[in-house]
């Protein structure tokens, strides 16, 4: 069964109907058990750096093995069953992959809980989507975090599984949400994670390295159709996208801050420790609710715009092998 252009556009619409619900079997939860019982098979503390290392690259193989074999049966199993329920099954693989309406959903909880002021609960939710700690961060920090977070994510919930879904379908996009479900939860570069993660991390940034710039160009873009200020989203893309120890996560945000007259980045607490990041774009307007409602249009946006692309590079994809 192949993955004509309608499937994909499918698969869109359902992201922003459906999201992600609890009640509904989303693979990535699944992805994410895998992920920590793998682990812990692998993982060894007492190994020497050059072992974890190893340990960490046999870890990576099996997951994304164990990811593609069981997408596969579960495929070949419903084609064999019946032809519907086969295009169904992968129309539904296809969506999970997307995350517009849960990056909404999710970042929206957390600022509907400043709106009610409601400081601790905001940042009791947005410890949910980011990593750093936010335990004593004030109003300000949690917009920023929240909008950091919505920018970056961008690429990696939307651009990205976009663009490999047009180019391989869901397998290929499946394999990049382990990819970067394994970054998330083993490439921290902490006292556990340094070697054994080294992996994960390395070829996250290798699977995000197109998609982070093609996100990028596409928030300057949609800024421009937002009448937002395109202009500054592009310059500050240039200028400040490659200050980050992330060889990707600077394009969007930085576009994002550019776009929005404002200034991300700076120091975070991660696992107690501050880590101080460069600052991208310029504090020309003040951070407000109404700045996250405009990076909530920007996203959206941004959503559709890639889509288009997407779309259309899977009809060429589909029609060049014929």
């Amino acid at each position: 069964m192949g993955f004509p252009p309608w499937h994909l556009a499918l698969a869109y619409g359902l992201d922003l109907l459906v999201g992600d619900p609890q009640w509904l079997p989303h693979p990535t939860r699944w992805i994410g058990r895998l992920i920590t019982w793998v682990e812990s098979v692998f993982y060894d503390d007492r190994a020497s750096p050059n072992l974890q290392r190893l340990a960490g690259c046999a870890f990576w193989m099996s997951v994304v093995a164990g990811v593609l074999i069981g997408a596969t049966v579960v495929i070949e199993v419903s084609t064999h069953l019946n032809i519907f329920l086969c295009q169904a099954v992968i129309i539904w693989l296809a969506y999970t992959t997307l995350a517009t309406r849960s990056l909404h959903r999710e970042s929206s909880r957390v600022v509907e809980a400043m709106r009610q002021g409601n400081l601790a609960t905001a940042r009791e939710r947005l410890s949910m989507i980011v990593s750093r700690d936010t335990g004593q961060l004030g109003e300000k920090e949690i917009l920023r975090a929240v909008i950091e977070t919505v920018a970056e994510n961008i690429s990696d919930g939307i651009v990205a599984p976009l663009l490999y879904l047009a180019v391989g379908g869901p397998l290929a996009a499946l394999a990049y949400k382990t990819v970067n479900t394994m970054d998330s939860m083993v490439g921290y570069q902490n006292e556990r994670y340094h070697h054994f993660g080294w992996c994960a991390a390395r070829v996250d940034d290798l699977a995000n390295w197109i998609p982070a710039r093609l996100s990028g160009f596409i928030l300057v873009a949609a800024s421009a159709g937002l009448r937002l200020d395109w202009r500054r989203a592009w310059q500050v893309m240039r200028r400040d996208a490659r200050k980050m120890k992330s060889p990707n996560a600077g394009f969007p945000e930085a576009a994002a801050a550019g776009a929005l007259g404002l200034q991300l980045g700076g120091t975070n607490i991660y696992f107690g420790r501050a880590v101080a990041k460069p600052t991208l774009g310029d504090e020309q307007t003040p951070m407000t609710l109404d700045t996250y409602r405009l990076m909530i249009r920007l996203l959206y946006a941004a959503s559709f715009g890639a889509f288009i692309l997407a779309l259309g590079l899977r009809y060429l994809v589909v029609n060049l092998t014929m």
